[in-house]
């Protein structure tokens, strides 16, 4: 294979990796700013409004929402019956770390329950209005 022949079959390999990249990083900025609902469980309706609040100050989420629910769990061998607040936490994927992180940082329970829901559909200018409010950039 001559100089030239070289010089296009590398070319066109690197067009093909920054091709790539460029998918992938459209991608993962796609996913980064997916929709996911972010739940957790506390004991009061103050903690839960407190946190509720800091998640917002820092955005890293557009809304919380806070429900009081029944609870019937096992805990340290016992089952047991409590009052809750659900926490349900409207966020992106990419702020998923930072929501966690915040979350056990002001959660009062020995092994608080954290977890994401991810969301199948979303009306669109909805989903807009999750991803430009938590982004963590406050």
């Amino acid at each position: 294979i001559g100089a030239g022949a070289f010089r296009a079959r590398v070319a066109r390999a690197v067009a093909a990796r920054c091709a790539t990249d460029a998918m992938t990083a459209t991608h993962d900025a796609r996913l980064a700013a997916t929709p996911i609902l972010v739940v957790t469980t506390i004991g009061s309706r103050a903690e839960a409004q407190d946190m509720a609040r800091a998640l917002i100050a820092a955005d890293l989420a557009a809304c919380v929402q806070v429900n009081e629910i029944d609870s019937v769990y096992t805990w340290q061998g016992e089952m047991r019956e409590d009052q809750e607040y659900r926490v349900v936490v409207k966020t992106v994927e990419g702020s998923y770390a930072a929501v966690e992180a915040a979350i056990r940082g002001l959660h009062s329970y020995e092994l608080p329950a954290i977890h994401a829901i991810a969301l199948a559909h979303v009306h669109a200018p909805y989903g807009e209005w999750i991803a430009a409010h938590s982004n963590g950039r406050r």
